[in-house]
């Protein structure tokens, strides 16, 4: 009777852990300097989403590349948000500055499919976006284009309610 309930938890772990499906856009090698010499860590930047517009992102510093990533994930799911999804595609075109990244998004006809790079790309895919075209204009990083990205689709939110959907 113990192992059917330890059997039928894990299950459910199994799939909760299965409705939403995780990337790692970035795993970097940080280290630090100390008295005996340098620490080791990694930074690992993770896009958790479920394809049906609720996405989020962490990042998530571990002495383990592995711990790094799991950790990340938590904190993605923690942070998650509901994106405005018309037609397969974003309410309306928006551009967006957050330091020294800078982005535009706009909504496209059915059929053209994600056309963007890099974190807008995979933000987009797991968000359950279908159709859009995005650019990157300023800065390669992917951390600070990933934030952009994030308050670009939190703005559509508030434009379609009036008030944020953060969840």
């Amino acid at each position: 009777m113990n192992d059917e309930k330890k059997f039928r938890r894990h299950d459910k772990e199994i799939e909760k852990k299965d409705e939403f499906e995780k990337r790692v856009l970035q795993v970097s090698r940080v280290a630090r300097t100390v008295r005996g010499g340098k620490r080791i860590r990694f930074r690992a930047l993770v896009i958790v989403g479920n394809r049906a517009g609720k996405v989020g992102m962490g990042l998530g510093k571990a002495t383990e590349v592995v711990d790094a990533v799991e950790k990340a994930s938590r904190i993605a799911r923690k942070n998650m948000i509901d994106v405005v999804i018309k037609k397969e595609t974003i309410p309306h075109e928006i551009e967006v500055r957050l330091g020294a990244a800078h982005l535009i998004l706009k909504p496209a006809k059915e059929g053209t499919s994600i056309i963007a790079g890099g974190a807008i790309r995979t933000i987009c895919e797991l968000a359950g976006i279908k159709n859009i075209v995005g650019k990157i204009l300023g800065t390669a990083n992917k951390i600070n284009n990933s934030k952009a990205t994030f308050k670009a689709l939190e703005i559509l939110s508030k434009d379609e309610n009036g008030t944020s959907k953060k969840s």
